[in-house]
């Protein structure tokens, strides 16, 4: 269930308009030349479609394309069967919907296949146009539902991980920066970010006692000077730029162009209103993090608060 906080809207649309949704994959299977360039003609519009003249053929483009959401595949091939094919593809691809076609004599090959789950629906040959759409779509949005399902299992899983692991920091830090350090590598490798940040602040000022973590090694020190970061002091709410290279203003800025920052959130962290740390998390491309993902990172921000406080006490 998603958790409504105000102060993240502004920068989960960023987030949101920043990664408008693109065609589908889908990947067509069929030694027929003419069955292929049928497929590909009737999905098209809809899907962003790949070809494959055989199973081996349709394996070297799933390792080179990765997943999509659904995958045709004719029965009857040379060298492998669509059932072989599909088979290879579930180790890798489990939310892959596969969908295979075939002759009425071929139909006693599929009941294992379908068993198994490795095939979600078959058409026979030769296939009612309107009758493939239909699963076509329908496919998509299973495709959809288990992607949905398993971002949100990862999501619980990333917030247990972190939060463990703040706890652990807590028990045996012998001092605020070594915990500072620990949690903003934990932040760092969770998000995929290049650089993180967890600095303390005094009087609404930032002061020099931090943590740090770069995947370079090294971390050059400029938020005293950020608007991003004055105004997330100022007014304690998140603030980002999701991209940018498209911001007129910071796109202009020297620290922005001598680091390569593409992507800049900040997470004023309180306690009892009072605003101890600031926790800065950098990427070197454009912000590819989930609405989800940012009430994360602010949640766990709550339980930074909490370690920092326990440290002093």
């Amino acid at each position: 269930m998603e958790v409504e906080i105000p102060q993240l809207e502004s920068v989960k649309r960023q987030l949101m308009n920043h990664q408008r949704p693109k065609k589908p994959k889908m990947l067509v299977v069929d030694d027929e030349p003419d069955n292929l360039d049928l497929l590909y003609r009737t999905f098209r519009r809809n899907f962003n479609v790949f070809k494959a003249e055989s199973g081996v053929k349709a394996l070297e483009i799933l390792a080179e394309e990765g997943e999509v959401a659904v995958i045709i595949s004719d029965q009857r091939m040379p060298e492998m069967k669509g059932t072989e094919f599909l088979s290879k593809t579930v180790p890798q691809f489990p939310n892959t919907v596969r969908i295979i076609l075939t002759g009425f004599t071929d139909i006693e090959d599929l009941v294992d296949a379908i068993n198994s789950g490795q095939v979600y629906k078959y058409i026979t040959k030769p296939w009612d146009p309107n009758e493939l759409k239909a699963v076509v779509e329908r496919a998509a949005e299973t495709y959809e539902l288990l992607n949905q399902r398993t971002a949100e299992l990862n999501l619980a899983q990333a917030q247990t991980q972190l939060l463990a692991t703040i706890m652990e920091a807590t028990q045996v830090a012998v001092n605020r920066e070594s915990l500072l350090t620990t949690i903003a590598e934990a932040v760092a490798k969770q998000f995929q970010a290049d650089v993180c940040i967890l600095q303390s602040i005094q009087d609404n000022h930032l002061v020099p006692i931090q943590g740090h973590y770069s995947n370079k090694g090294g971390v050059e020190h400029w938020l005293d000077r950020d608007p991003i970061v004055q105004e997330a002091l100022t007014t304690g709410t998140v603030q980002a730029s999701i991209n940018i290279a498209a911001d007129p203003v910071l796109s202009t800025l020297p620290h922005y162009q001598i680091s390569g920052i593409q992507a800049h959130i900040n997470v004023p962290i309180s306690y009892r209103t009072r605003q101890i740390a600031l926790l800065s998390v950098q990427w070197k491309y454009p912000c590819q993090m989930s609405p989800d993902d940012l009430t994360t990172l602010y949640l766990v921000a709550q339980q930074i608060a909490l370690a920092i406080t326990s440290l002093n006490s």
